[in-house]
Parts: structure tokens; sequence; C-alpha cells
């Protein structure tokens, strides 16, 4: 069994891009959430899967990812999971000897910028490249479920300052 064990950050400015070194296009949409977990299927260029999130404990939760047909993940996104659905372009930035992710999101997340880093283990102690901002791990607001609650509620997407003002 696998587990996931990550941090996520504001981006503080656009310093990455120049460091960026490949980028994909995702789609995810919910399929279910259950007790701190969830169920998501993805999509990207190349492939498709289902991914099962268990609860977090501190940093790490417990990850399952089994790959599925593209044309099925093409339905699930069409037919289970068509208001949740999450459209970003993730930029892979080394820093450091480790590989840090920036989701920039599109759609009903549009204008949002998050880095994250994904780490061997809880205590490994990383260096934070000059763009990364403030930690958000534990900020139930920048959990991609209460983005889109956020945008759905508004009727747009909302802006950094919103998301930051936002009570829970």
């Amino acid at each position: 069994m696998r587990y996931e064990v990550e941090r996520k950050f504001l981006v503080a400015h656009a310093g990455w891009r120049e460091r960026a070194v490949s980028r994909r296009r995702l789609t995810d949409g919910l399929v279910g959430a259950f007790a701190g977990g969830k169920v998501r299927v993805r999509l990207d260029d190349e492939r498709a899967w289902l991914t099962v999130k268990g609860a977090r404990d501190g940093l790490a939760r417990p990850e399952f990812e089994y790959e599925i047909p593209r044309a099925d993940a093409e339905a699930m996104l069409r037919l289970v999971c068509e208001t949740c659905l999450i459209e970003k372009t993730r930029h892979c930035v080394p820093h450091d000897g480790v590989e840090w992710v920036v989701d920039e999101y599109r759609g009903a997340l549009s204008g949002m910028v998050l880095a994250e880093v994904e780490l061997e283990h809880e205590a490994q102690v990383v260096t934070l490249p000059d763009w990364i901002g403030r930690e958000v791990t534990a900020d139930a607001r920048f959990r991609q479920s209460t983005l889109l609650r956020l945008a759905r509620e508004a009727g747009r997407p909302v802006t950094l300052t919103e998301v930051i003002a936002a009570r829970l």
C-alpha cells in the first residue's frame, strides 16, 4: 500500500515558469467522498485512472491508483462528475533534488495557482524555492472540493483574496 505525503503552498510569484521542465493538462472529477477520503477519476492526454485516497493522518494519506480505459474515464467525467470537474495544467518544477508541481487551474477555478511537493516521509526537510508563498497544507479553504464549492456559490471563479476571506 502506498502513502501519499505532500505539502501544499500558495505561489508568491511566477519565477517558477522559467524553471518548469514539463507540463500536462489534467481533468479531475470527484466520484465520491467519504470519511475524509475521496475517489477521483483523472484524465490527461495519454492515460486515465481512478484514485482512491483515504483520510489524512498528519501529512500522509493512503492512496490507491488504477489505470482505466479512456472511454470509461470520459464517461465518468460526463455522467458522474459533471458538476465537480477540476481542470488544470500541471507544471513540473525541479528544485534542490525534489520535484515540485505547480497547478494552474482553468474552468471553475480559473486564476488559482497552487504548488505541491510530494515527500518520501513526513520528516523530510525541503528547501522552499523563492517563488513559494504561505503553506496551506492544513487549510481546508484550499482543498479542491472547497474551492469548487466557493466558485459554485459565487457563480464564477473566485479570487485568492475571496478564498482567504472565506469562512468554513
